[in-house]
């Protein structure tokens, strides 16, 4: 890892030796962290499903691994940004071991600005970097508010859109819940009636 890490830090090719796995050749030439890493494959076609993978995903230590489809890289990109923000380092890794073999890394805005424009062809292995922990005191009210929101409009109960939230964050479920209740608790009773 440290010696992938060094060379591509300093533009150096790192060629990965062909292997029976996109996952581990993609991680070992990445320059990611490789000590742990979680391989989530290809995402769900549902939009909400989609979301909850990518919102645990977000909260992983563990480096991430997809395999995403050159046609869905945009869509990929927007919603990894949303949940991952936009400063997490990425890694697209395509065609490894062919001919037109592609390596890039940056941030995932970067990456955005470097492929919304430009659709990579062939196959896609697509590597974040997991969550770093901070002694941040975390998430504001009003981004926990806005994460709340969106997925109770997707159809989440109070609760499931609590624990998804809670995931990985600093805070106690209860403080997120208490948060929930008063933000949403009446809007949620009065579509019950």
């Amino acid at each position: 890892m440290e010696l992938a890490k060094l060379c591509a830090d300093k533009n150096i090719p790192v060629v990965p030796i062909p292997g029976p796995s996109a996952v581990v050749t993609a991680l070992s030439a990445s320059g990611l962290p490789t000590n742990e890493f979680s391989f989530v494959g290809f995402l769900p076609k549902h939009n909400s499903s989609r979301k909850e993978r990518l919102i645990l995903s977000a909260n992983e230590s563990a480096t991430q691994i997809f395999f995403i489809p050159p046609h869905k890289l945009s869509q990929f990109l927007e919603e990894a940004a949303a949940i991952f923000g936009e400063s997490r380092q990425c890694v697209m890794a395509r065609e490894m071991t062919k001919v037109h073999e592609e390596f890039w890394r940056g941030t995932i805005d970067k990456a955005k600005e470097a492929f919304l424009a430009h659709q990579p062809k062939g196959e896609i292995t697509f590597l974040i970097e997991g969550k770093t922990t901070s002694t941040d005191e975390g998430p504001s009210e009003s981004q926990l508010e806005n994460e709340l929101r969106e997925l109770i409009a997707e159809g989440h109960s109070l609760s499931m859109a609590v624990k998804l939230v809670a995931s990985g964050k600093l805070m106690k479920r209860k403080a997120i819940y208490s948060l929930a209740l008063r933000k949403f608790g009446g809007q949620l009773e009065s579509e019950d009636d």
